[in-house]
């Protein structure tokens, strides 16, 4: 990392409160809408079906629709290593499933079968409240392993160290605050993913993520996981 970028994250981190005076904690905010130099808007050209069907994912410009059906992914066109990304997403439906992957390898996604999922990458939970709700009605008890939107985690070979709080079995991220909003509204999300480091803010705070990555770099993936999901103005920025 060069003295000029290091120097770029340090004053961005004390606007964005991540630093205070007389070494207090500050609320971790940070919303990023990615304009400004080097940011990029990802649209139709910059993704690849996986394992959908022409139904799966619908592109309008910078809004993309996924219908859920088959489970499975999308990916972008180039491998990403030090970036930024900031993006907007909304359920329509209670109990809705989806996600972005990070880093995920070429060969877990050369091998999916419709209605798969790749095992490789970090995922950052995109769930409705409703699942929680639907998981403590069918089983008559709250789940333990996962939250609703704002986990973060490895999936399958990948690996990486969560920042707490975790989940029981010390595999997840947990969310330190349930800033996420119920179906049909929007969600803000700003992802920071640098030298096998993610942080993850939440509607303009940051509130989990993790370290040592690996692999730490890869395509991104949008998920489809049977309920349809909205993405809006995804827009990146690569970093040295």
């Amino acid at each position: 990392m060069t003295r000029s970028y290091q120097f770029l994250i340090a004053v961005t981190l004390i606007l964005c409160g991540q630093f205070s005076i007389a070494g207090e904690k500050a609320p971790r905010r940070a919303f990023i809408d990615g304009t400004g130099p080097g940011w990029v808007t990802l649209t139709e050209k910059d993704f690849v079906d996986v394992n959908g069907t022409e139904d799966t994912w619908q592109f309008d410009g910078a809004y993309i629709t996924g219908s859920g059906v088959p489970i499975g992914v999308n990916r972008t066109v180039k491998e990403y290593k030090n970036f930024e990304i900031v993006y907007e997403w909304m359920h329509l439906k209670e109990a809705g499933n989806s996600g972005m992957f990070l880093w995920v390898q070429k060969d877990a996604l050369d091998v999916l079968k419709p209605n798969q999922l790749p095992r490789s990458g970090i995922e950052i939970q995109a769930l409705d409240h409703g699942y929680a709700t639907r998981f403590e009605k069918q089983n008559g008890k709250k789940a333990e392993w996962f939250t609703t939107n704002g986990d973060v985690f490895a999936v399958g070979k990948s690996t990486f160290k969560p920042f707490k709080p975790t989940s029981p079995n010390g595999n997840r991220s947990f969310p330190r605050k349930n800033l996420g909003k119920g179906h049909g509204q929007w969600n803000h999300y700003y992802v920071r993913a640098i030298n096998g480091e993610v942080r993850l803010w939440v509607n303009g705070e940051e509130v989990s993520g993790g370290s040592d990555c690996k692999p730490s770099q890869g395509y991104l993936c949008l998920e489809a996981e049977g309920s349809e999901i909205h993405f809006r103005n995804i827009r990146i920025r690569e970093l040295p």
